[in-house]
């Protein structure tokens, strides 16, 4: 019995490939390294559309104003969102954009502008408007931080944003194509998909790497640090992935990333790394656990200055162009997703399964 779904096929796709015995992640036919050299997060979201989703020629214009109108839905709404975390006023701003006639660049432009303003609500600070002159990286950062980046922060966001686009049939994923088989519609589906991403078995994890870096403090202090973790039974934060048997693409490319921007603690971070793996390997022998994605996330996005409390809403900002592309894919096949179940319970006396009364 697969308790988890491991190994089922539940949907074809053309979108992405995750290829876990050999550190590949292929989006609709390119590499991920392909793709983060050079490609703009528009470039990535419109090859990812192309032929699901119908979307303006000239789409960084049409996501440009798709922020713009959606931040006079959302405006009005910013004081309802005392008290709530980043990722729950982001989820509450979403949940009032309608299905219909709720479309694709609107409803990306709309998870970046929540996104951003639940965040800065969280923090205790204003949240601002867009600027429909920027592209969506650099607008989404300026709305995030309150001061525009320069150009090598701009790239290493944009990189960040193109590595979290989409990666195969994920937790949030499988739930945007459940609901979007329905068709409950593509709002509904993101929204859905956003609360799968909340759960901390999904998208919790870059934080706590953070945490871990805090706690250990130095480099020459891994070493100790970690094999005294390790022989508590503690897992490493950024170490390990359920589909990975071997490093996942997305760390070396956003390690590459951080490496284009000045502090940070990257020499710390590479040190436990190295400690990390050397422990891992003597304690667990036959067990590849390397680097995930989580590790680099979380050294990029502190040495952007965004808010730990804020690495979830900024990666489903990022994945909300895949949840759309993939809810569109399941809609294209026109069948309801209904998986069975086994009964594992008791049965009346007067039934007997295998039996016809």
């Amino acid at each position: 019995m697969t308790t988890g779904l491991d190994g089922v096929i539940a949907a074809q796709t053309r979108l992405s490939h995750v290829d876990g015995e050999r550190g590949r992640l292929i989006l609709r036919g390119y590499e991920l390294e392909q793709l983060a050299r050079s490609w703009s997060f528009e470039e990535v979201v419109a090859l990812l559309w192309q032929g699901l989703v119908s979307y303006p020629h000239d789409l960084p214009a049409a996501l440009a104003q798709a922020r713009i109108a959606a931040w006079a839905r959302f405006a009005p709404l910013l004081p309802y969102l005392e008290g709530m975390s980043a990722i729950e006023g982001m989820r509450f701003l979403l949940a009032t954009v309608p299905d219909q006639p709720a479309e694709a660049t609107a409803l990306l432009g709309s998870a970046g502008v929540a996104m951003a303003a639940a965040i800065r609500q969280a923090q205790g600070q204003a949240a601002l408007a867009p600027e429909p002159g920027l592209g969506h990286a650099a607008d989404l950062l300026r709305m995030l931080r309150g001061r525009p980046g320069n150009t090598a922060e701009v790239r290493a966001f944009e990189i960040y944003l193109v590595a979290a686009v989409d990666h195969g049939l994920n937790a949030s994923t499988f739930t945007a194509r459940v609901v979007a088989s329905t068709g409950a519609g593509l709002a509904s589906a993101v929204v859905a998909a956003l609360g799968a991403l909340k759960g901390p078995l999904h998208g919790g994890a870059p934080g706590p790497v953070l945490d871990m870096l805090d706690a250990i403090g130095t480099a020459p202090a891994a070493e100790a640090w970690v094999d005294a973790a390790i022989a508590r039974g503690e897992r490493l934060m950024g170490f390990g992935h359920r589909i990975y048997r071997v490093r996942d693409p997305r760390a070396d490319v956003l390690k590459a990333a951080v490496g284009t921007l000045h502090g940070g603690r990257i020499a710390l971070a590479e040190a436990v790394e190295q400690a990390g793996l050397k422990a891992l390997a003597r304690h667990k022998p036959g067990r590849r656990l390397d680097i995930n994605t989580e590790f680099y996330t979380a050294l990029l996005l502190e040495a952007l200055d965004i808010p730990r409390a804020g690495f979830t809403p900024v990666f489903a900002a990022a994945r909300t162009a895949g949840w759309i592309a993939h809810a569109c894919e399941q809609q294209q096949t026109g069948r309801l997703l209904r998986p069975a179940s086994e009964y594992i319970g008791p049965w009346p006396q007067a039934y007997q399964p295998d039996k016809v009364l």
